[in-house]
């Protein structure tokens, strides 16, 4: 069977590993912020952190 990639099938295997971590980290820090964004952002209006208001 002919190989895909010049890489060896376990650096390929933890590539994916570590692409498959970061996406489900970058899904609960989004599920995170759409729950608690409200209270997030008013607390930064409060500090005086929200520049854009």
């Amino acid at each position: 069977m002919k190989q895909f990639s010049h890489l060896p099938v376990a650096n390929v295997a933890k590539i994916a590993l570590g692409v498959a971590l970061l996406a489900g980290a970058s899904g609960v820090a989004f599920a995170s912020w759409i729950d608690k964004g409200a209270a997030i952002f008013m607390t930064s209006i409060e500090a005086g952190l929200a520049w854009c208001f």
